[in-house]
């Protein structure tokens, strides 16, 4: 069975992140390396897990108090036709970021930023081009 980690403990984790982050935003001043994205990374993690977190948590105290709406988003959650929307939906999402990804790496490199900026995005491109081949060949072998 798959083990789930509890939407309070999300919650009260990214609330600590994003404490942390704005913490560290206001005290540090001058900031040298790491310490200059670090806070901001945390500020980042921090909001998107809390949401995360209180999403799954008022989703579940409104179920408990309607069960029939319950059993409906369950069954609409497994229905083959929702699951097909969805699978398209991430398909044209993922072409989307392909060519926005391109985009992007080549108007910053004529912009002239910085080169480790630029590899990061460079790396990140190529991580979503090889992670789309591993999937396409793993669905493959399944068909």
């Amino acid at each position: 069975m798959k083990r789930r980690i509890s939407p309070n403990l999300l919650t009260v984790a990214g609330f600590a992140l994003l404490a942390v982050g704005v913490y560290f935003i206001k005290t540090i001043e001058d900031s040298h390396g790491i310490l200059r994205t670090l806070p901001y990374l945390s500020f980042g993690l921090g909001c998107s897990i809390f949401g995360h977190g209180m999403g799954d948590i008022i989703t579940r105290s409104l179920m408990k108090g309607n069960p029939a709406a319950a059993k409906k988003m369950e069954i609409d959650k497994k229905d083959e036709r929702n699951l097909a929307i969805a699978n398209r939906a991430k398909a044209k999402t993922y072409d989307m970021t392909i060519l926005l990804f391109g985009a992007l790496i080549l108007a910053f490199s004529l912009m002239d930023i910085d080169k480790e900026t630029l590899w990061i995005l460079v790396a990140s491109y190529l991580f979503i081009h090889g992670y789309g081949a591993y999937c396409r060949v793993k669905y493959v072998k399944e068909m």
